[in-house]
């Protein structure tokens, strides 16, 4: 199958503008979210997520919010060392099937840009895969700096720019032809996963990406390129107040 049509594509590219529909994108697509995620990434995403888990070193009794949690598959690993973890997702669906498979994290539907958390009772914030999908992902830091208390952690892993030309040349080819044929065999929802595509095209490099957490109340911001830069991970510390 070819990749979708020019209006399609607009159609797609314009659901980052329409959070409700984007919302419902990740419902239909949040049983078979997980398999899909592994098959796409060729298990990278779980190389991703222990890096994640190592950068937000939550201790016992902290408390960490994962945001844009998905089925909280992102939230197990905290939550089994002890730390007390809260898995947020826009997605009611991703919400339920997160439920059904550990129905021991409390999870929570929210919006990434107007939290149901109170200020600074968080010790770390962590979003993987989910700033892009924020209608205003700047609202979104700035959130998650105000529900971190001073001092705290951020870690946002995040698709971004391949710093090889050459690789770079490559990746995308296969992110705009390989990775949607791919997810139309594996997924119930492949345009879906055009919309990941578009997604990714207009998503900032990681110097920009940085800028923007810095300006959202972040400080000693820095990143790590992980699988050659396919993601990046940023860290940073809410600034005292």
């Amino acid at each position: 199958m070819g990749t979708p049509d020019v209006s399609t594509r607009r159609e797609l590219a314009d659901l980052s503008k329409r959070p409700a529909q984007v919302a419902g994108m990740f419902d239909d697509v949040a049983e078979k979210y997980d398999r899909t995620n592994d098959v796409l990434s060729a298990g990278q995403d779980r190389l991703w997520r222990r890096a994640v888990l190592r950068a937000v070193d939550a201790r016992p009794g902290e408390r960490v919010l994962d945001l844009a949690a998905g089925t909280g598959r992102s939230s197990e690993p905290f939550a089994d060392r002890g730390v007390l973890t809260v898995p947020c997702d826009f997605s009611a669906g991703m919400v339920r099937a997160g439920k059904r498979r550990r129905p021991d994290l409390g999870f929570v539907v929210g919006d990434a840009t107007r939290l149901p958390f109170a200020d600074g009772v968080f010790d770390a914030a962590t979003i993987s895969f989910g700033l892009r999908n924020v209608v205003d992902p700047d609202a979104g830091l700035r959130e998650m700096a105000r529900v971190v208390r001073p001092g705290g952690r951020l870690v946002v892993c995040e698709f971004s720019t391949i710093p090889n030309p050459l690789l770079r040349k490559a990746y995308t080819a296969y992110l705009h032809h390989g990775l949607p044929r791919v997810a139309r065999l594996v997924s119930s929802h492949g345009q879906a996963y055009s919309y990941l595509v578009d997604s990714i095209d207009a998503w900032p490099d990681q110097a920009e990406l940085a800028r923007r957490i810095g300006a959202a109340g972040w400080e000693r911001v820095a990143w790590r390129n992980l699988s050659l830069g396919v993601v990046a991970m940023h860290r940073a510390v809410r600034a005292a107040a």
